[in-house]
């Protein structure tokens, strides 16, 4: 049996459990009102828990993402940075060069 074949076969049992347990609420020997109210109550429960793992979930994506955001900000101004280093010694290379042509002209 692979992996997957056993992953269906958990999902199918907890699948019919669930459906069970749903029925067992429904038929019991309770009055209708106690029975949709403890329903809605489980309903209410499991809806705040999802709602409380999405907002956790979204917390921890929002920090992901504003950390790599503050990655890359920091890495575009040191990029920025090295450019304007690496402009300012090419400008002084053709200054130069541009001299050493003016130089060279001139003894001709």
């Amino acid at each position: 049996m692979s992996s997957n074949d056993s992953g269906k076969t958990v999902l199918a049992l907890l699948t019919g459990a669930a459906i069970g347990a749903g029925l067992g609420i429904l038929f019991a020997p309770e009055k209708g009102s106690k029975t949709r109210e403890k329903i809605k109550d489980g309903f209410d429960d499991k809806k705040n828990e999802l709602k409380n793992k999405f907002d956790e979930y979204s917390e921890t994506l929002k920090s992901k993402f504003s950390k790599s955001k503050a990655d890359l900000e920091s890495s575009f101004d040191d990029l920025v940075a090295n450019v304007d280093d690496k402009t300012e010694d090419v400008i002084a290379t053709l200054e130069r060069k541009l001299e050493e042509l003016k130089a060279a002209s001139a003894k001709k």
